[in-house]
């Protein structure tokens, strides 16, 4: 049995030694070389396991590893997607070649994963998605667009869902594969958002070819498998953004509020309290579904709770820098930002914070789904009608196809 005290020490001295002093944003080789050395450490992968590369631990060693990293931040953000989404979905309904060969690359840092499942026409209602895929003999070939897909430009490998059979209603015939992004026929293109980053890609498939034995799951089966993918992701999102520093927080503004005489401003005193509950109610269930989830207990739709609660909080914590700092949450002075006066010494990092906060309640679903999901399959209210579950997808008017009749 593991000394629980004990692991969390030499943890706690591994990540000061290796991850004190790295910059807040490392470049990608950095990155790569600190995830490899973090599992040849043993600290990647501390509950997967140990057959496809992962540590075979228990989740209490788990717990005492993120116990000694919470006051680190660690540069393991581009390999997000697939430690969140991509690699349980493949230790959850990939066949045994697929988590043999992919899972410890995974878990090393030696290849990137991205999902692609939002389309220009099939955003919210993924199901109506017009990436076609044929079988040609031993392939698949696959042309389409997917948009809005995170980290695809450093991706070495992308789960992708596409249709395989327009013939029966739209959940039936979708199929889900792993696609390797280095192929000619995959063109990635940025999108820039209003951070000037481009976080965000669209994706061009023409003719790519797909061998038969990437399928995940089952042919026309890929509904479950999205399904599955999008689960793993909402609880990722929340739990991993708990332990994300958040810059437009409220210890943040309420220490920038006293700065500035405008703690005994009742309006101002509502909102800062407002986002001190949201913070906690936040922090408070995704611990929970962490527990849960290392004591193998499946969150199911509860995980698009914390992406509920996560979106509303990246959405005020910005509201409430807009009043507590006026045109300096997006116009700040770098020179007194580098001085570390009041407020300034944040004000980059808010201004940022500020511009992409729109997108977290897109990201990952947007807040509209996640409260459908959480009426229908959390609190168990009646669904709204959908007439279109029963119907042929090559007859329903969706996507490109509601262009082409309205000619």
């Amino acid at each position: 049995m593991t000394d629980l005290d004990e692991y969390g020490r030499t943890a706690r001295a591994w990540l000061e030694e290796h991850a004190g002093d790295l910059p807040r944003e490392p470049g990608l080789a950095a990155a790569k070389a600190f995830m490899a050395a973090l599992y040849d450490a043993g600290y990647s992968g501390i509950t997967w396991p140990a057959e496809y590369g992962g540590q075979g631990l228990s989740a209490a060693e788990e717990r005492a590893f993120q116990e000694a990293a919470r006051e680190v931040t660690l540069p393991v953000g581009v390999f997000g997607i697939g430690l969140g989404m991509c690699g349980p979905t493949l230790l959850s309904i990939g066949t045994e070649e697929q988590k043999r060969r992919y899972v410890r690359p995974l878990l090393r840092g030696e290849e990137i994963w991205c999902q692609m499942f939002s389309e220009p026409g099939a955003g919210s209602d993924v199901a109506s998605l017009q990436t076609r895929a044929v079988r040609d003999g031993d392939v698949w070939v696959v042309n389409g667009q997917k948009v809005w897909t995170t980290g695809a430009r450093q991706a070495d490998f992308g789960l992708l869902i596409a249709r395989t059979d327009p013939d029966v209603p739209k959940h039936q015939g979708i199929t889900m594969f792993v696609v390797d992004m280095h192929d000619p026929g995959v063109t990635v293109r940025p999108l820039r958002d209003m951070t000037g980053g481009a976080h965000f890609n669209e994706i061009f498939l023409d003719d790519v070819r797909i061998a038969a034995d990437h399928v995940v799951g089952e042919v026309n089966g890929g509904w479950a498998a999205a399904v599955t993918t999008l689960l793993h992701e909402r609880v990722s999102i929340g739990m991993g953004a708990a332990r994300t520093e958040r810059p437009a927080s409220f210890a943040v503004l309420a220490r920038a509020a006293r700065a500035r005489g405008l703690l005994d401003d009742p309006a101002v005193r509502d909102q800062l309290v407002d986002l001190y509950l949201r913070e906690r109610a936040f922090d408070l269930f995704s611990a929970r579904l962490s527990q849960e989830v290392k004591a193998g207990v499946e969150p199911g739709a509860r995980g698009s709770i914390a992406k509920l609660l996560l979106a509303e909080l990246t959405l005020a914590g910005p509201d409430v820098a807009s009043e507590v700092l006026g045109t300096e949450a997006v116009a700040y002075d770098a020179e007194r930002e580098a001085g570390g006066e009041a407020g300034d010494a944040d004000g980059g990092r808010i201004a940022a914070a500020l511009s992409f906060a729109p997108g977290m309640a897109l990201g990952g679903g947007t807040n509209e789904i996640m409260r459908n999901i959480i009426g229908d399959r959390v609190l168990g209210l009646p669904r709204e009608p959908q007439v279109d579950r029963t119907v042929p997808f090559r007859d329903l008017k969706v996507g490109t196809q509601a262009k082409e009749a309205g000619r």
